[in-house]
């Protein structure tokens, strides 16, 4: 039987490990919090999760909030060139629902799963020296904990990594009693979206936390800009709470007007922060002859503006499955890691793509895609579908002679 360490208790992490656990394999995890911290914690991510990322969880049974989670039925955008202004809005719908389930609530219950299923849990931050010592120990070390220093055990892909610096800084909150915006279904609500150039974008996610159902706001912030009010001196939900509602009442009234009853589900319902967008190699050597193996957010961050984080943890956890287990009984060598992240990489290139057409200021294509999404729904749906499959990109808003055509094809039919 194959020994794999997974060091780190995420996304990727935990679905790997009990994927591995229901194969057969030997799974040893380590996590730096217990299953109970995590629950009680501060939350790490608002996690929309859409459905090619859903279908990897249901492909090992991992799909335990079916019934209980709010399925998302799209995205809808609304651009505001000014304070009180909108300028054009468009809903689009996913082909099949998403959801949000908060990850205190389902990484809590994955790590009691794992351990009801015999795995061994070792609650302990690891270090990146700890390494040389247990990597060694396993037929292959995996390493799935996107922060501290044991990330920069792999060195930058600088000709992947476009950025130094968060492009965005981040601040999200999780609430009860917000209002349903006009128009909004009750039964698949979509994802909000509402941007201004030059200050950032504020997304409203319905979700699910430990009470029952909430929504997550999440401000994407340009560094020193008007919505850049929340990371300086990280305030409490209460606090995060009046801070949003001021901003909401001057840049965005008709969004403010729904936070009349609104307050936070517990008593640490936000967070803030940034990533900087960065892909780096796919292992490192810890021992003599001794490699571990990065996944998901140790090789390739994303800002969360393009809802790609949780997906790509998904992805590369149900890849890097397949990848293990047709591998048999060969050694786990740096030139597999290699070629199992080239797989991933050309799949997840794209939501880099994605994720940076958003954050730079949007090509001029681009934003007439977006403008002619307000005019007719085929191009809406389009330009939604683009987030759970980023690969999709490519067809209609990369190249702008792709992207005229493809606007004015839609035009000729109405």
């Amino acid at each position: 039987m194959r020994k794999i360490l997974i060091v780190g208790a995420g996304q990727a992490g935990l679905q790997l490990a009990l994927s591995l656990q229901a194969e057969g394999y030997d799974v040893t995890l380590m996590s730096a919090r217990t299953a109970e911290e995590i629950r009680n914690g501060w939350p790490t991510s608002t996690q929309v999760m859409m459905y090619p990322a859903l279908d990897r969880e249901r492909d090992v049974k991992l799909n335990l909030w079916e019934e209980t989670a709010t399925p998302i039925g799209g995205i809808g955008f609304n651009l505001s060139p000014a304070p009180g202004v909108s300028a054009f809005s468009f809903t689009g719908a996913w082909q099949r629902p998403g959801n949000s389930v908060d990850q205190r609530l389902k990484m809590s219950t994955w790590i009691e799963l794992f351990e009801q299923r015999g795995g061994r849990v070792i609650y302990h931050s690891v270090m990146t020296s700890d390494l040389a010592g247990l990597a060694p120990m396993y037929d292959l070390t995996i390493i799935a904990a996107g922060k501290g220093e044991i990330v920069d055990l792999f060195d930058r892909d600088a000709e992947k990594s476009y950025y130094t610096k968060p492009a965005r800084h981040l601040a999200a909150i999780y609430l009860n009693g917000i209002e349903r915006a006009e128009g909004q279904s009750l039964t698949t609500p979509e994802m909000r979206v509402t941007l201004r150039p030059g200050a950032g974008e504020i997304f409203h996610m319905p979700a699910v936390t430990m009470s029952g159902p909430c929504d997550i706001i999440l401000v994407e912030a340009l560094p020193g800009g008007p919505f850049d009010i929340f990371l300086a001196d990280r305030p409490s939900p209460a606090e995060h709470l009046r801070r949003l509602r001021a901003l909401l009442d001057e840049h965005y009234p008709w969004e403010g007007a729904l936070y009349g009853n609104a307050e936070p589900t517990d008593a640490r319902a936000s967070l803030v922060g940034g990533f900087t967008m960065t892909i780096r190699k796919p292992y490192a050597e810890v021992a003599p002859g001794s490699h571990v193996f990065g996944i998901a957010d140790v090789v390739a961050v994303n800002d969360p503006i393009s809802g790609q984080g949780a997906n790509n943890a998904a992805h590369s956890a149900g890849m890097y499955l397949k990848a293990i287990l047709d591998r048999g009984d060969q050694p786990f060598t740096p030139e597999w890691m290699q070629q199992v992240f080239d797989e991933y990489w050309a799949h997840a290139q794209n939501s880099a793509i994605l994720t940076q057409m958003f954050l730079e200021p949007m090509p001029e294509h681009a934003q007439q895609v977006l403008g002619a999404a307000s005019q007719f729904q085929e191009i809406a749906d389009k330009v939604a579908e683009i987030f759970p499959q980023p690969q999709t990109i490519h067809d209609f808003l990369v190249d702008p002679a792709v992207a005229a055509a493809y606007v004015e094809s839609v035009a000729a039919k109405h």
